[in-house]
């Protein structure tokens, strides 16, 4: 692994782009997971600056330059000291991202987080689709203007779940081909149970809520937020 491969990593990634992945050795990887916190914590005004960014940026690459030929890869004490600052100040700004090396190598990371069930407190129960329409196998997309999603039937079981991406929000659609629920803002996609399936984001989307749903009078119905009086 050469000291070019690791500053293209850092400057594409800096930059927005998709970097190239690569197997870095645990030095490495230490450099490339802070250049992802801070890369995570732009969205903010109260985030590192962009003139934060490229002195990280420039120091990364000298540090990298200072390592080239060294074998095995060892932290001095001064590195371990910049390293560590600049830890910190990642760390406050992207509130402790932890990025594991599957980032690296393109492999989806999966969240084993427990899905949460909307439960309005103001709520009443609408109406989606009659049994008929849904048989097995099934998805059916709702929206009733406050909360939209999707119900289905597995092994005679109805679920619903939420429509909208717990990454930012984007509406979800679904991919019937896959049989998933895919975002059209980024790479990411669900199970139509709730899942997350596959992202290519800093940190892992949480799982789609999923929202109350029952057969009613040969209709299938959810629970939602009441209409405004």
């Amino acid at each position: 692994m050469s000291d070019r491969q690791l500053r293209r990593f850092v400057d594409q990634l800096l930059r927005g782009r998709r970097p190239t992945a690569f197997r870095p050795d645990d030095a490495e990887a230490q450099q490339m997971r802070m250049a992802i916190e801070l890369r995570a914590a732009r969205s903010g005004a109260d985030l590192p600056s962009e003139e934060f960014l490229t002195g990280l940026h420039r120091r990364l690459a000298e540090l990298a330059d200072d390592d080239a030929g060294a074998k095995p890869p060892k932290l001095s004490s001064t590195r371990r000291q910049v390293i560590g600052g600049v830890s910190i100040a990642a760390a406050a700004a992207a509130v402790a991202t932890v990025v594991d090396r599957s980032i690296f190598e393109n492999s989806p990371a999966q969240t084993t987080e427990t899905a949460q069930t909307l439960s309005p407190v103001d709520g009443e129960w609408r109406p989606v689709a009659a049994v008929a329409d849904v048989p097995e196998g099934a998805v059916r997309a709702f929206n009733f203007g406050a909360v939209n999603g999707f119900v289905h039937r597995k092994d005679g079981q109805l679920a619903a779940v939420s429509g909208v991406c717990t990454h930012q929000g984007c509406k979800l659609w679904f991919d019937a081909s896959a049989e998933n629920l895919r975002c059209p803002c980024h790479t990411t996609s669900f199970a139509v149970t709730g899942e997350l399936l596959n992202h290519q984001l800093p940190i892992a989307p949480r799982p789609l809520p999923r929202i109350e749903v029952r057969q009613n009078a040969g209709m299938i119905e959810v629970f939602v937020p009441a209409k405004p009086a």
